[in-house]
């Protein structure tokens, strides 16, 4: 029997998809991670936004057209969200929401009569390891979220923060390192890693600093960064100088409005103790255009925050109004804004990003070679720029890139 596990959305989404795939394969089953023609689909969903949402009920449509045959088991924040968009759909046997997840490796015991979303996880499910063959291993360290803030959904679907053992993943990270070189922490706010079992972010990375592998985090918030924090990553072996620092808007006026819990004042300061320490640091980001407050000052204000900070990479999302939220109840922009402020921000992210990869044009850089795009081997250098060139998939090497290329260097 085959079996599609197919995922959308963030890393912890991902994370989550692996363990399954793990206990699928240990039960037999031959499991593919593309969305092709099997016998049984298990559909990891996103809510992240509504286009998120709009994809994940394309991936069961797209199921059913490759076997009209197949059962379809569907989880996730999308399901948890709204479970019914799911349950009317043909060949749909089982719905459930984000916690969990495990219980769909036995998914022949699953019934029809179980169909329906649980609660919300309160505590972190621990799996032991869901390692994968994949190059870089992503290590799910945290779940929940408690920020809620005014436009996101995530707190109502993955429910409270909770953090995973240090024991349980110290385990992981002794299985990772044997075959992979790059372990990415992550989590749904990784900044509270901790704070629910008595330590904290800064004591997780002193835990893992005698591993011999590339560590890389994912998303953090600013409150985290402090010298303590700082010289902990220092003292890892083979830190990579990457920090995706959450801003969401470049505006205290919109920050405000969104109920982010910090100022650009105090974002700047943040940058500024990274680069003391690191000053070659690749420091990428999230910006949201057109929030429903968000004026054309606040965008210019946001606009100009980013030109100063010198982003090596921003993320560009439009705003989506989630319902729940408290943000859904404000009067949206017009689509005009919205795309107008779009691509206005989309042209600087990439005079920021080439201006940032121009830097290192000439100079050595170990890239960890990962796949084929653009008809080259593909990787990526500690501090996150995209390298295309001669390699093997998994090999660790030492290249001098010679032009900007695509989305990165070549």
């Amino acid at each position: 029997m085959k079996v599609c596990v197919f995922t959308l959305g963030c890393k912890v989404n991902q994370y989550d998809s692996d363990s399954i795939v793990k206990g699928l394969e240990q039960k037999g089953y031959y499991v593919s991670e593309e969305l092709e023609k099997a016998d049984v689909y298990i559909i990891n969903t996103c809510a992240v936004t509504n286009e998120a949402e709009r994809k994940s009920r394309q991936a069961v449509a797209r199921a059913k057209a490759l076997n009209p045959d197949c059962k379809i088991y569907v989880c996730g924040c999308a399901s948890q969200n709204d479970s019914e968009q799911f349950k009317s759909k043909d060949n749909v046997v089982y719905v459930s929401g984000t916690a969990n997840k495990l219980a769909l490796i036995d998914f022949e015991k699953l019934e029809e009569s179980d169909c329906g979303c649980t609660s919300t996880a309160t505590v972190f499910e621990e799996a032991g390891t869901a390692l994968s063959l994949r190059t870089r291993h992503y290590l799910k360290v945290q779940d929940g979220c408690d920020n809620f803030c005014n436009y996101c959904l995530v707190p109502y679907v993955r429910g409270r923060s909770r953090s995973r053992s240090l024991e349980n993943v110290l385990e992981e990270m002794t299985e990772a390192v044997k075959s992979t070189k790059e372990v990415v922490l992550t989590g749904i706010n990784l900044s509270a890693y901790g704070l629910d079992i008595g330590i904290n972010l800064t004591d997780l990375i002193k835990a893992v600093k005698d591993f011999d592998v590339r560590i890389r985090l994912g998303s953090f918030e600013v409150n985290v960064v402090t010298e303590e924090f700082l010289l902990a990553l220092k003292g890892l072996k083979k830190f990579c100088e990457h920090f995706h620092l959450s801003l969401q808007s470049g505006s205290d006026a919109t920050l405000k409005a969104m109920n982010r819990h910090y100022t650009t004042a105090e974002y700047r300061n943040a940058v500024n103790l990274i680069r003391k320490y690191f000053p070659d640091a690749a420091i990428t980001t999230d910006i949201i255009v057109g929030y429903p407050t968000e004026t054309e000052k606040d965008f210019v204000d946001s606009y100009e925050f980013a030109k100063e900070i010198e982003f090596a990479d921003v993320h560009v999302f439009t705003y989506s109004p989630r319902e729940k939220t408290v943000a859904f109840k404000l009067k949206p922009l017009s689509g005009d804004i919205l795309l107008d402020r779009q691509r206005r921000l989309s042209l600087l992210k990439q005079e920021l990003k080439n201006n940032y990869n121009k830097r290192f044009i000439g100079k050595p850089l170990e890239v960890l070679f990962e796949n084929r795009a653009n008809g080259n081997m593909c990787g990526h250098t500690r501090n996150y720029i995209t390298v295309y060139g001669d390699g093997k998939a998994g090999e660790l090497k030492t290249v001098v890139p010679k032009e900007l290329y695509k989305d990165g260097l070549r």
